[in-house]
């Protein structure tokens, strides 16, 4: 699988540098249809891990303190990732910064957030698939699970053996649709290296802006998640190395979820993680956990406002990185997800968004890096919260022992 990956690369590249146009149509085919047979299987398996996992539990105290875990870490690696655009935005000046102007962020954000916090409880279970309400379905199975947990055991057991079998034929599906994940690959970076060479432009603010996007997410990823690794006693190397095949499908499918089954694979065969832990820890940091969104937010909004003529005091630049951080975590793992989130926060203030249109070419780049840093995200988490999991039990397991 390695070599025919490396290979699907060379060959995206070459023949989009050689300019075989007749391939066009036929890469555009196959990009379409791999995407389809991911987007199909990836709703199906957030639900389905999600319930599977809670109802394997004894107790709702398990879930609770699993879940407190995950989204401590959720919580600090976004607000991290925020705090770090603000920094690079602020001392790369992309614009021009001033202490003038006054907004109410918060305010702007709730009224911006009003119609997507309206679908967290949707009005039937297939509308939120129909719809691709990732955050309705993961609603529904949270609740559909913890309901299960207060049934009888006779039940509980029934339905619990259920979910655990649709979801490991689920997986098997996955691994079915992934032998021809190195074809996909290749559509990929022809379309990614042909849309570079005919979206060529140079100018000197968006130059800046995409310094700060992109340090911003390579600081995150290459430094402050392996730095928490480390300080957590893991091997960065040996969970890239394990993780690495689901870093490279959110990179070029520029989706969390897309890459979700293949991530819950790869925990379970290259990282021997709990599958009690990876099955409902991929899953919801799919959904909440975005540290390259939240970079993305800040730096976007203070760009696109900074070049309205609309400047932040300091004390209103830190209150943006909590509202950036609050943004990501109620963004879902699709396609583009954070550069509309953000624009309907900037509508929500009533920003011109001219020249997030201007940032629109660009996007496709973006999106890929951020997407692999959230999946590079999501798997330390769920690393880290297995170990300390794992180490909890152990003075138990001794003390039985003893």
């Amino acid at each position: 699988m390695k070599k025919s990956l490396l290979l699907a690369n060379v060959l995206g590249v070459l023949f989009a540098l050689l300019g075989f146009s007749i391939v066009t149509p036929i890469a555009e085919g196959v990009a379409t249809l791999f995407l389809n047979l991911l987007k199909f299987i990836s709703l199906p398996i957030v639900f389905f891990s999600i319930t599977s996992t809670i109802t394997s539990s004894e107790s709702l105290k398990d879930i609770h303190h699993l879940g407190l875990k995950i989204l401590k870490y959720t919580l600090l690696t976004t607000f991290v990732a925020a705090l770090i655009g603000l920094l690079l935005f602020v001392l790369i000046d992309p614009v021009s910064l001033s202490s003038s102007g006054v907004l109410a962020p918060t305010q702007n954000f709730l009224q911006g957030y009003k119609e997507a916090l309206s679908k967290l409880i949707p009005s039937n279970f297939i509308q939120a698939f129909a719809e691709n309400n990732v955050i309705g379905i993961a609603f529904i199975g949270g609740l559909f699970s913890i309901a299960t947990l207060l049934l009888p055991e006779e039940n509980k057991k029934f339905l619990n053996q259920f979910f655990s079998s649709i979801f490991q034929a689920l997986l098997k599906m996955t691994s079915l649709i992934l032998t021809i994940l190195p074809i996909g690959i290749f559509a990929f970076v022809y379309l990614l290296v042909m849309d570079l060479k005919e979206d060529v432009t140079k100018m000197q603010n968006i130059g800046l802006y995409l310094i700060c996007i992109v340090a911003a997410n390579l600081i995150q990823g290459a430094l402050v998640l392996p730095a928490l690794l480390k300080v957590k006693g893991l091997s960065v190397r040996a969970v890239f190395k394990g993780t690495y095949r689901a870093l490279v499908l959110a990179f070029f499918s520029k989706s969390s979820s897309i890459a979700l089954p293949l991530n819950l694979k790869l925990m379970k065969e290259n990282l021997k993680i709990d599958e009690k832990v990876s099955n409902f820890s991929l899953p919801l940091c799919s959904i909440i956990n975005m540290n390259a969104c939240a970079a993305f937010i800040l730096i976007t909004s203070l760009f696109v406002c900074n070049c309205e003529g609309i400047n932040f005091s300091l004390p209103e630049l830190l209150v943006w990185v909590v509202v950036a951080t609050i943004a990501a975590v109620g963004n879902a793992g699709v396609p583009m997800g954070c550069y509309f989130l953000t624009g309907a926060l900037l509508t929500g203030m009533n920003v011109p968004l001219k020249m997030l249109g201007i940032i629109l070419p660009f996007y496709a780049l973006l999106d890929m890096l951020e997407t692999a840093i959230n999946v590079w995200s999501d798997s330390c988490i769920t690393v880290i919260v297995d170990k300390e999991i794992k180490e909890a039990k152990k003075p138990i397991e001794d003390q039985i022992v003893v």
